[in-house]
């Protein structure tokens, strides 16, 4: 997916609605087998256009935590480490349809994608005390009318040790 940034971020240095960074993230079909595979979730709704479709739904989709796992990892290749991500949660507002785009190749020979999902973070609160800061994700999925798939989408990143209180001191 990332490389994980050269340098930390550092908890003084942040504020409110800085950016964190933004990419697009291809989806094939392929994509979604190997994520079954690994996850064990092999629901046909996930693979199979004909059982999709018998359903109810547009076509065969993405699995929900899939997006939510390629949207954090813009949280985890920013702040360097995945164990830093202290909270992670969010609501599913929509489904990412994912065409059978198997067999063609993009512009630039990779396999094209059949969904893209544009995922940015900016700071939505820095907690020095808890030497914490909670990114906000956007997560979207251009191709559809109404394109935001996640909401709510926040991370919570410990990026320094909490801050003693007096009481804790003493």
């Amino acid at each position: 997916m990332g490389e994980p940034t050269a340098v930390r971020p550092v908890l003084a240095e942040l504020e409110k609605g800085q950016a964190i960074g933004s990419r697009r993230v291809p989806l094939t079909r392929a994509d979604l087998v190997a994520y079954a595979a690994a996850s064990g979730d092999h629901n046909p709704i996930h693979w199979n256009q004909a059982f999709a479709e018998s359903v109810g739904l547009p076509g065969v989709i993405a699995h929900g935590m899939l997006t939510m796992g390629v949207a954090v990892q813009l949280v985890t290749d920013w702040a360097g480490d995945p164990g830093a991500v202290v909270d992670y949660q969010t609501r599913f507002t929509a489904m990412v349809p994912v065409e059978d785009t198997t067999g063609r190749i993009s512009e630039d020979g990779a396999p094209a994608p059949g969904a893209v999902l544009e995922v940015s973070g900016a700071v939505g609160a820095v907690d020095a005390a808890a030497g914490t800061v909670r990114i906000d994700l956007t997560v979207n999925d251009p191709a559809q009318d109404r394109p935001r798939v996640l909401t709510k989408a926040q991370a919570v990143v410990r990026l320094a040790a909490p801050q003693e209180t007096e009481e804790e001191r003493a």
